[in-house]
């Protein structure tokens, strides 16, 4: 109380200034339509900026669950989209069954520059997620599952030695096996191309469907270079990914709902 009387005392001429300047602009503006609409303006226009500037801060904030909504929605339009390439006349047909789902997640982890690299995921055996499932970024194709926990899931990225991927050319339907060779994590190189089978720069690479992985069609990357086979049997062809390794934030698991029935099929060998 005696600091408050104290700052009272200091200030008192500004604080008596202050208040008849109020008490002025107040009169002043009631008394005169010009002024009173000068004031008013003014005021709207602090006011219009003030709002602006609370709806931007709240917009920011809650970027973090429109991008949660996009990534269901997203996980969702390519579950109908791998339907669709399955030739599933209803996708909500009762009597039909989901082939591949897709569960949406955050890298919070990742690695380009090692000869094996990995990546981390924020989803776990709690959300779906289990080992051999595939993962693909918004743009492509990016790893396999390899081990899992409650909450986490470590992958094999495609910048892997033992990484290997199946990948067909759509313009002629030739099926080839992409690897990396290591340095420049922004290509790979697409092995065992027939002799007659010429990639022209600019093509297209998608995945095969030849595995339990992934579904048909997923982007790959483009050819940048063909080299040529000193044999003349099998080229090779330099593929720029599609998926830039470098930035991988928001990704996708993707999950064979058939994938225990199929390697059931895999193991049975028949008698010769």
């Amino acid at each position: 109380m005696f600091n408050l009387v104290r700052f009272l005392q200091k200030y008192n001429f500004i604080i008596i200034f202050v208040f008849l300047e109020v008490i002025a602009l107040v009169m002043l503006s009631r008394s005169h339509s010009y002024q009173r609409a000068a004031i008013n303006h003014r005021t709207n226009n602090l006011a219009g900026a003030i709002y602006h500037i609370h709806s931007d801060i709240t917009n920011y904030f809650s970027l973090r669950q429109q991008n949660i909504r996009l990534l269901h929605q997203n996980a969702e339009l390519m579950r109908q989209l791998a339907l669709v390439k399955e030739n599933i006349p209803d996708p909500d047909s009762a009597l039909q069954s989901q082939i591949f789902e897709y569960i949406p997640a955050r890298v919070i982890h990742n690695t380009v520059d090692l000869r094996n690299n990995y990546i981390i995921i924020n989803k776990g055996y709690r959300d779906g997620v289990a080992k051999d499932m595939g993962i693909v970024s918004p743009d492509g194709v990016a790893g396999i599952i390899i081990g899992v926990s409650e909450h986490y899931a470590t992958a094999m990225s495609l910048l892997h030695k033992h990484a290997a991927l199946s990948v067909r050319f759509p313009n002629n339907d030739q099926i080839a096996n992409l690897h990396w060779r290591g340095g420049d994590y922004h290509f790979a190189e697409v092995v065992d191309i027939p002799s007659h089978v010429i990639p022209a720069e600019g093509d297209t690479l998608v995945s095969s469907g030849h595995s339990f992985v992934f579904p048909e069609g997923l982007m790959v990357g483009t050819v940048a270079e063909l080299i040529p086979s000193e044999k003349g049997n099998l080229n090779t062809a330099r593929v720029r990914f599609h998926t830039n390794f470098g930035k991988l934030r928001n990704v996708y698991v993707v999950k064979n709902a058939h994938r225990k029935e199929l390697d059931a099929l895999s193991t049975i060998k028949t008698n010769e």
